[in-house]
């Protein structure tokens, strides 16, 4: 069965950052990436900032969002989206899901 590199897949037993990272892990390894190199493709200073962001100890700036995605080949707005739904959950729930009334 074909492993979907777009979605992440939760866990309740991890913390949302830390499965947000092992999706990101996920991404770059998909791709035969090591950290260095994919932080040489995003012209990051230090490659430990990729460590720092796979275990959940970090954010992506938004205004790299689509600098990410495009390293990872991922579609721009899925990648933001699945960024968002980590990130600010409630802003991702305020715009994506479906309003519950009563």
């Amino acid at each position: 069965m074909a492993n979907d590199k777009t979605t992440p897949v939760v866990s309740r037993d991890k913390e949302p950052r830390a499965e947000l990272g092992i999706w990101l892990r996920s991404l770059r390894e998909a791709r035969g990436l090591s950290q260095r190199q994919l932080a040489d493709i995003l012209s990051l200073d230090y490659y430990t900032f990729i460590s720092q962001l796979e275990t959940g100890r970090g954010k992506i700036p938004s205004a790299r969002y689509r600098d990410w995605a495009e390293a990872l080949e991922q579609d721009p707005r899925d990648f933001m989206k699945t960024l968002l739904s980590y990130y600010e959950p409630e802003a991702y729930s305020m715009l994506f899901e479906e309003c519950k009334e009563g």
